[in-house]
Parts: structure tokens; C-alpha cells; sequence
């Protein structure tokens, strides 16, 4: 079982830090970066599948050489074996259509040149768009079958199935279960938990983190970077130019202020210290 998991580097917004030129444009290089949330349970998913059935998993992202991070991130995550990062001038700015063809392109070069693939994983949306675009553009650009909000699966590698449950929002909160072949493209939901409950699978478990620790080590060396060129794409369609998707205004986000007042309590006072004690023992459950 060959597994790719999408993963994206976002703003760092819980610090309060995010950067804005005069032009109100994001400053990535000036805003801390972080894995976008939501792609935590992609990767658990793909995890969940690998211990369950083997193979191989592949984490893949689009972005600045800072991205690379995110990726050593999800290697120590879901233990992937290897990791591919989509970076290049012309690829900047692209909307999650230009995006889309970028990372298909990706996933095309990856068959092409690597193995085939039975999975492709994506998070939900990103923090920093929040459309939720990408993930389906880029089925719809590989031509595959999606799932999208999903909350348990599994793989019946004999029938070469995916069977899923998925959320469905509506008046009610309704669950349906799914099937579609391999290859397919899977979108979680942020409900998703894996199950680990054979013995077998805990104990795989155990072990791909041991053999990670080593490789996060040399984790340079299981990196693949690949510019526009090596995708054979045509500038005009990816990056800004390729990017039809119109912003007309952005507002920048103010640092949060701090809505706490802080004491300051030196050990040595006791009579301080009892004050404190006072504050805390409703919320320790005693008398």
C-alpha cells in the first residue's frame, strides 16, 4: 500500500505575530510557520493505514524551502519514508487552482518516476484560505475518485476498496458509509480518530517510530525538491498568472492583546503563597 499525505505550511496565527507589508499583503518570511492544523488528520489517517497493511508513505508539500520543516514535521508524525517539496519562484502566489495542477503534476511525476499509488491524503481545509478547494481541485485534476469528510476507514487490499464512514452536515449530523476503488483520494475530517486495537498493530506502531527517530536524523537526505521545470509545467498556469482567483482586499490581523492580569508571588512570602493556595483549592476537587 503506497500512500501520499499533502501537507502545507501556514501562519503561525495563535502567536499574534502575523506580518503585513503596506500593501496588506501576508509577510511569510516575517510570520512564524506551522503545519496547517487540519492536516494533522491526514497524517493520521495515512499512519492508521500503513500499520494496518504496510507499504509506503510519502509526504509532499508546496511551498518556500522553509516548507521543509513542515515536512521533517510529518515525517516524525506519520514515520514516512520519504518526503517531496514542490518549491519554486513561478510557483508563488497560486491560488488553490493553480495549486491543484501543481501538486497533480506532482503526483503524476511521483507514479511516473516512483511507484504507483493507491492513496493520496489531504487535511480539510487550510487555516490561511479556508476554502477547502485544493484537496478536490486536485482529484479532479488526477481524474480519481474522492471522499471527503471522513472519519474512520479501511482497505480491503484483495478487492482494492476503500471503505469509509463520512460526516455529513445537514439539519442533522448524519454518518453514511462509502465505498470507492484505488487509487483514491481521501479528505478528513477533523472528527477522524484512528483505532489501533490488535495487539499487532500497537506493536507496529512501535516500531516504525524507532526506525523514524533514525531517519529524521538525516531527514535532508529523504528529501526530494522538484521546481516547475522537473513537473514539466507552463508558468502561465500556475502562480499568479495561472491563478484566476481575485482577492480584493485584505485586512490585516491586529495582535491579540492579552486579556489577563498576572501577580507576581515570591516563594519566600507566605502569606502570598497562602493567597494563592486559597485561589487554586476550589479547582482541585478538595476540601
Amino acid at each position: 500500500m503506497r500512500s501520499i499525505v499533502l501537507t502545507k505550511g501556514v501562519p503561525d496565527f495563535s502567536e499574534g505575530a502575523v506580518s503585513f507589508d503596506e500593501d496588506g499583503h501576508l509577510e511569510r518570511g516575517k510570520t512564524p510557520t506551522v503545519m496547517n492544523p487540519n492536516d494533522h488528520f491526514a497524517l493520521r489517517a495515512a499512519l492508521q493505514t500503513r500499520v494496518r497493511h504496510g507499504g509506503h508513505v510519502s509526504g509532499m508539500s508546496m511551498g518556500p524551502p522553509s516548507y521543509s520543516t513542515v515536512l521533517e514535521e510529518a515525517m516524525e508524525d506519520i514515520y514516512s519514508d520519504d518526503s517531496y517539496l514542490l518549491s519554486d519562484r513561478e510557483l508563488a502566489a497560486s491560488d488553490t487552482w493553480a495549486t491543484a495542477i501543481t501538486l497533480s503534476a506532482a503526483i503524476e511525476k511521483y507514479q511516473e518516476e516512483v511507484a504507483d499509488v493507491d492513496l493520496v491524503f489531504a487535511g480539510f481545509k487550510t487555516a490561511d484560505g479556508e476554502t477547502g478547494h485544493t484537496g478536490p481541485q486536485t482529484a479532479w485534476c488526477l481524474e480519481w475518485p474522492i471522499v471527503t469528510h471522513v472519519i474512520a476507514l479501511d482497505i480491503d487490499p484483495d478487492e482494492r476498496v476503500l471503505r469509509a464512514k463520512r460526516l455529513v452536515e445537514g439539519d442533522v449530523d448524519e454518518i453514511e458509509t462509502v465505498e470507492a476503488p484505488l487509487p483514491c483520494f481521501v479528505v478528513t475530517d477533523p472528527e477522524f480518530e484512528p483505532t489501533y486495537r490488535k495487539a499487532a498493530h500497537r506493536l507496529e506502531h512501535k516500531r516504525l517510530r524507532a526506525a523514524t527517530e533514525e531517519r529524521v536524523e538525516d531527514f535532508d537526505d529523504h528529501l526530494t525538491t522538484w521546481d516547475h521545470e522537473d513537473l514539466r509545467l507552463d508558468s502561465e498556469y500556475i502562480g499568479l498568472d495561472g491563478s484566476p482567483t481575485i482577492v480584493s482586499s485584505v485586512d490585516p490581523i491586529p495582535k491579540a492583546p492579552s486579556e489577563r492580569e498576572a501577580t507576581m508571588v515570591d516563594p519566600g512570602d507566605s502569606d502570598g503563597m497562602e493567597q494563592v493556595l486559597e485561589e487554586l483549592q476550589p479547582f482541585a476537587g478538595g476540601d
